[in-house]
C-alpha cells in the first residue's frame, strides 16, 4: 500500500515549491497524494484560522503534471490542513507535508511561519507532520533535489514513527548540488532589528511598512541557522507544547503561599 500524504503550504498552489515537490512524490510511484493549499500567497500568518467568514474550495489542475490535481483553499495553511482532514478526505491520511516553502524557517522564524503552522496542524489533529523549506530564493532545480530529499526520508520515517505530538522541520540550502548532507538541529537565534518605514499615501495619510532587518548573531554548534551556514539539510524535531514544566513546582509553592496568607 502506498503511503498517504496530504500535501499544503503557504505560498499559494501555485508556487514552485508545492508543484515541484507534488510532482516527485507522485512520479516516484510511492506515495498516494491529496493536496490542497491556499489559493494565493499567505506567508507569515501564523496559526491563523479563520472564523469570521466561508471557506471556499475549488479543485485545479497542476502545471508540472496534469494527472495530479489539488484543493485550492481561500483560507491560511491551517484552515487547509483542518478542512482537508476534517471535511474532504475520504480516508485518514498517514502524513502531512508542508513545503516546499520559497525562504527558511530557521529559530523563532518558526513561530510565525505559515509552513511550519500547517504542519502543527496536522500535529493537533493527530497526523505525524513534516515542514520543508528552501533557504535563499530558490532555483527549481534547488527545488527538485530538496524534493527528492523529502521523498528519500519519508519511507524510513514513516517506519520509524515520530513521538506523539513532534514533527519534523527541515531546511534545504540553496546550491543542492552541491549537499554535504544533513544534521539533526536544535532550533538556533534569528533576531531581527524591527524597522517600520514611514511612508504617506497619496491622500496624505501616514501609514507603515515592516522591514524588519536579520540581526547576525553567534550561533551554537548543533543549531538549524549554523547547519545552513554550513552547507548542511538542518533537521529539527519540534513540539508545540510550550508548557514550562521545570516551572510548575516554584509556581505551585507561591501560589499555596498566596492561599496561606
Amino acid at each position: 500500500m502506498p503511503i498517504k500524504l496530504l500535501v499544503t503550504n503557504d505560498d499559494g498552489i501555485y508556487a514552485d515549491g508545492i508543484q515541484l515537490l507534488s510532482k516527485v512524490l507522485f512520479e516516484s510511484g510511492r506515495f498516494s497524494l491529496q493536496i490542497a493549499a491556499p489559493d494565493h500567497e499567505r506567508s507569515a500568518v501564523g496559526h491563523a484560522i479563520t472564523m469570521h467568514r466561508p471557506l471556499r474550495v475549488e479543485q485545479v489542475n497542476f502545471l508540472h503534471n496534469p494527472k495530479l490535481t489539488g484543493w485550492s483553499v481561500n483560507g491560511t495553511p491551517s484552515d487547509c490542513v483542518k478542512l482537508a482532514v476534517e471535511a474532504l478526505l475520504e480516508e485518514r491520511h498517514d502524513l502531512v507535508i508542508s513545503g516546499i516553502n520559497r525562504g527558511s524557517n530557521l529559530g523563532t522564524d518558526v513561530l510565525y511561519s505559515g509552513t511550519v503552522s500547517a504542519a502543527v496542524e496536522g500535529v493537533i489533529l493527530g497526523l505525524p507532520a513534516v515542514a520543508v523549506s528552501l533557504t535563499g530564493g530558490g532555483q527549481s532545480e534547488d527545488f527538485v533535489r530538496a524534493a527528492e530529499f523529502v521523498c528519500q526520508l519519508i519511507p524510513p520515517l514513516f517506519e520509524a514513527g515520530l513521538p506523539e505530538g513532534t514533527l519534523l522541520n527541515i531546511n534545504v540550502p540553496p546550491g543542492c548540488t552541491a549537499l554535504k548532507g544533513a544534521r539533526i538541529t536544535r532550533l538556533g537565534t534569528r533576531r531581527y532589528r524591527n524597522s517600520f518605514d514611514r511612508r504617506t499615501d497619496p491622500r496624505g495619510l501616514v501609514y507603515y511598512w515592516l522591514a524588519g532587518e536579520l540581526v547576525e548573531g553567534e550561533d551554537e554548534a548543533d543549531s538549524d541557522v549554523r547547519a545552513i551556514k554550513e552547507g548542511y539539510i538542518s533537521i529539527t524535531p519540534l513540539q508545540f507544547n510550550l508548557t514550562n514544566d521545570a516551572m510548575i513546582p516554584d509556581l505551585q509553592k507561591m501560589l499555596s503561599r498566596i492561599e496561606t496568607d
